[in-house]
């Protein structure tokens, strides 16, 4: 790989969801805050919607990082559990045991105690679950019905759905209507702004222990943003594919001609580059097609 030949001590644009790597552009500080929020304020069930790659597992990560240190947190990864699968997930990561053949009820108190005992010290509990758009609805339900454990003053659990913008869509069918009403937080995940693109680019590279001159020259970093919108995974898949195309050339610089080649390299950029085409304002749109009305006319004209 490039990393001693850019002065580098770990790749900078893994897509592994590292939190040493986390930048704090304005969507996700955005996002940090109102998730922050809606925690302290109690509430039963929050939501973050976000597009594929925009970093709802790196949030997801890094939110655990933030939580006071007594209160108590269970992260679910992966969200393709039966409802008896879910409790038990749940109780082992609040740190209890629970046997394989305890029934629902009994993993339900189980966990209602853990519940309790957290509370009575002064803390709260918190379940992420990251893409919570796999969750079949028997387990959905099986969720809301362990939110119902509450003491007469205050509930006792707080749930963090992070998905993607299906599961909203999801949350519209008549059969989920009672969790629906439960999520009084929901909070978009919004891609890099395009004058965030060239700090993030430096940041993550300054963390991977470089310390040169800018790589990305500026028409690179604009050539980035056209070609990713702002997702920070196809913004390190780009930036990835450009430094090993530089490196293959000797380049000491990342110009648009290594992000040239590293877009043609990436299918799925196409796509975003296509869905920004759709954004194209109204005004330049019908300048181009009276151009190209024009051209067709003065043609006709020639051949006539």
């Amino acid at each position: 790989m490039y990393e001693q030949f850019f002065g580098l001590k770990e790749l900078p644009f893994s897509l592994t969801p590292d939190i040493g790597f986390v930048y704090r552009y304005s969507g996700h500080q955005e996002a940090v805050n109102e998730l922050l929020t809606g925690l302290q304020s109690g509430e039963g069930f929050v939501a973050v919607i976000a597009e594929v790659g925009t970093g709802k597992t790196l949030l997801c990560r890094k939110l655990l990082t933030l939580l006071p240190d007594n209160w108590a947190s269970a992260y679910l990864p992966n969200p393709l559990l039966t409802p008896a699968e879910l409790y038990r997930e749940i109780a082992c990561e609040l740190g209890v045991e629970a046997q394989n053949t305890d029934s629902l009820q009994e993993l339900q108190r189980t966990i209602f105690e853990r519940l309790v005992k957290v509370h009575k010290s002064g803390g709260q509990t918190v379940i992420l679950i990251d893409e919570a758009q796999a969750m079949s609805q028997q387990s959905l339900e099986a969720l809301r019905l362990l939110s119902n454990l509450e003491t007469e003053k205050a509930k006792l659990l707080q749930i963090v759905f992070f998905a993607q913008p299906e599961f909203e869509k999801r949350l519209g069918r008549h059969t989920l209507r009672q969790l629906r009403q439960r999520i009084t937080f929901v909070c978009q995940l919004k891609p890099i702004a395009r004058t965030e693109l060239e700090g993030y680019l430096r940041h993550r590279l300054a963390v991977a222990g470089y310390n040169g001159p800018a790589l990305f020259s500026a028409a690179a970093v604009r050539r980035i943003y056209r070609s990713s919108a702002g997702s920070p995974r196809l913004i390190n898949i780009l930036a990835h594919k450009a430094l090993l195309a530089a490196y293959g050339k000797g380049g000491r610089r990342i110009s648009t001609r290594q992000v040239a080649a590293a877009v043609a390299d990436t299918a799925s950029v196409q796509i975003s580059c296509f869905a920004g085409m759709s954004q194209t304002p109204f005004w330049l749109g019908l300048m181009t097609s009276l151009a190209l009305a024009l051209v067709i006319v003065l043609l006709l004209k020639g051949v006539a």
